[in-house]
């Protein structure tokens, strides 16, 4: 009786490996810049955005890396990118 639990807890591990294997979510190509700016005095990552009409969201989507309380003067920004 044990060796079926046991063979039956096997066989429900391994179908759960293999869904799992099988669901991994593809990657995603980076984004290439196509447009960028070197940040003025007084800039604000808000400013700059705004200035390139884009949200603030779409903002940061194309410099995922910038930390906005440390802009600083000659930085240069994303302001359009699209996938490779």
């Amino acid at each position: 009786m044990a060796n079926r639990g046991t063979a039956a807890l096997v066989f429900a591990c391994l179908l759960v490996a293999v869904t799992l294997a099988d669901a991994a979510v593809p990657p995603v190509s980076p984004l290439v810049c196509n447009k960028v700016h070197g940040v003025q005095e007084r800039e604000t990552c808000f400013a700059v955005a705004q200035a390139a009409g884009l949200t603030l969201k779409q903002f940061l989507s194309f410099n995922p890396n910038i930390i906005c309380q440390k802009l600083f003067i000659g930085q240069w920004v994303c302001l359009d990118a699209a996938h490779a």
